[in-house]
């Protein structure tokens, strides 16, 4: 990864991280609105939707600003709805900038993920053509100006006959076929917009389209409270002949003109295609290193029983099953190595540890515990924390928390139980895992799973034999530092009031999941 990427990255890590730790302790990571920005982000999208609709019946082409004045005089049938209008619609900007900062700085826009970078970059791009053509609808000072702007924009270009500009010089009135243009974009960028959403989720598996319940309702009355009490401006009718003195400027929306208008045309054309070269660019210059590019998952077909398990877990649909001819099983399991993003989920998900990223197999992982007991020689009284490398408080940062010892993994979600069985049955105290909070794994759904294998019997479960009781599940972002120690804390005092542990030092669980030898699989 280029060096300038690693100063923007690890700059956004310190916005981020107290950030989430903040927001966490507000609403708590289930409802922390950050983690769920893109959801977030097509529900304001519905609201703008539906209010829209209810808007576009008293909307009049031939007089569009009185219309759009007679609807913010009507206090309970129309100011208030033209305002959660407007609100919705400033929320959904920055929720996606959110979510695309958030998907920059955890690493989340090149190689496979690389189609829903562009294709988000193209919606926040549909959804500021909208707002434009919206606020050119009312037909205010600040439509007028919007209207003069893009007029010179275009006129830059080697489109027309006849400059546009023209139109707004007040040689003759403004032609009805303007603004049903206008109105026909506002209308048709939003069909277009499901479209391009379709795109930008069709390489993940389950997308979540919504947020949670709690958070939704929140969010809607807080937009409401906020359309009833501060309602949306809207300033003096766009007159041909008159510079306005003031104009109501959406700062969501027409940020820009203070920096555009003093610019020429072309200048501004080369600004903003240079910027669009760059963002759309980000999955090539932010893609790691050859050298440390993580590689994708493979499937040790000699282990593989066809159970789908791993099919069915994988959050990038990368792996298929496919007939085998051995005789062995009806399927086997096949990467996609040009869908798999090496988040090694399939590991925790693979019950005879046959599949996985290199060097991050379950087989793997039962290796790496072994080493780390043989060396730490984690006791009785020891508490080892399984800590993500990209959350858990920063706890993997380190040899240890508190005296813990500490066995970090590339992410929780694709830790197999077999290593959670192993620790317990060696007899340590407990095993504390700390994984990311559920809708900010960066692997997307590793919380999700990780928690169903280990108290919900989903296969490669933790087994009946280990103890439930001294197997603890967590969830914490990397800047929940005292959450984390405040869990241990309570974790070790839930562990003295049970009976010491009884330690086992015969332990090889890989003969457990040996692969049949192919004569006995032939036989």
């Amino acid at each position: 990864m280029p060096p300038l990427t690693n100063r923007l990255t690890r700059w956004g890590r310190s916005v981020l991280t107290p950030t989430d730790a903040f927001m966490n302790r507000l609403y708590g990571w289930r409802f922390n609105p950050l983690y769920h920005s893109g959801a977030l982000t097509v529900a304001l999208l519905v609201v703008v939707l539906v209010t829209g609709v209810y808007l576009l019946l008293f909307y009049r082409l031939g007089s569009p600003y009185a219309s759009v004045a007679n609807l913010s005089a009507q206090t309970w049938s129309g100011s208030w709805v033209r305002s959660l209008h407007r609100y919705a619609s400033d929320a959904a900007v920055v929720a996606v900038v959110v979510h695309a900062f958030r998907m920059f700085v955890q690493g989340r826009s090149w190689g496979p993920r690389a189609l829903a970078w562009v294709t988000g970059l193209i919606l926040l791009f549909v959804l500021m053509v909208c707002g434009w053509t919206g606020y050119v609808m009312v037909w205010d000072t600040q439509g007028l100006v919007l209207a003069r702007e893009g007029a010179r924009f275009l006129d830059a270009l080697p489109l027309f006959a006849e400059p546009i500009s023209r139109t707004f010089v007040g040689e003759r009135p403004i032609p009805n076929a303007f603004f049903f243009l206008n109105l026909f974009l506002h209308v048709a960028l939003p069909v277009g917009m499901g479209v391009i959403l379709w795109l930008h989720v069709s390489r993940v598996a389950r997308a979540a389209l919504w947020p949670p319940r709690g958070l939704t309702w929140g969010t809607l009355g807080l937009l409401m409270a906020l359309s009833v009490l501060w309602p949306a401006s809207i300033g003096p009718e766009a007159d041909l002949f008159r510079i306005a003195e003031h104009a109501p400027f959406d700062v969501f929306y027409s940020f820009w003109l203070p920096l555009a208008r003093p610019l020429p045309a072309g200048a501004v054309w080369a600004v903003v295609l240079g910027a669009c070269v760059v963002v759309l660019c980000v999955p090539l210059w932010a893609r790691p290193s050859s050298h440390v590019t993580p590689s994708p998952s493979v499937v040790d077909e000699r282990l593989c029983t066809g159970c789908r398990q791993c099919y069915l877990d994988c959050p990038y649909e990368a792996i298929a099953m496919v007939p085998r001819t051995d005789g062995r099983a009806e399927v086997v399991a096949r990467i996609d190595p040009d869908l798999c993003v090496s988040c090694g989920i399939c590991a925790g998900s693979c019950a005879p540890m046959g599949v996985g990223p290199p060097q991050r197999t379950g087989r793997d992982q039962l290796g790496a515990v072994k080493a780390f007991v043989a060396t730490r020689q984690p006791g009785p009284r020891d508490v080892v924390v399984v800590a993500c490398n990209r959350g858990a408080g920063g706890a993997a940062a380190g040899p240890s928390l508190d005296s813990s010892p500490v066995f970090g993994w590339n992410c929780a979600g694709s830790v197999h139980t077999s290593v959670v069985e192993y620790l317990v049955r060696w007899g340590v105290a407990g095993v504390l895992i700390l994984a990311c909070p559920a809708r900010d794994c960066w692997n997307r759904e590793g919380p999700k799973w990780l928690e169903q294998r280990l108290y919900h019997d989903r296969e490669a479960e933790l087994k009946e034999r280990v103890d439930r009781q001294r197997v603890r599940l967590r969830y914490a972002s990397e800047g929940e530092r005292d959450t984390v120690r405040a869990e241990l804390r309570a974790f070790r005092e839930d562990l003295a009031a049970l009976e010491g542990p009884t330690p086992e030092r015969e332990i090889d669980l890989d003969l457990e999941c040996d692969p049949v030898p192919d004569e006995e699989a032939v036989a």
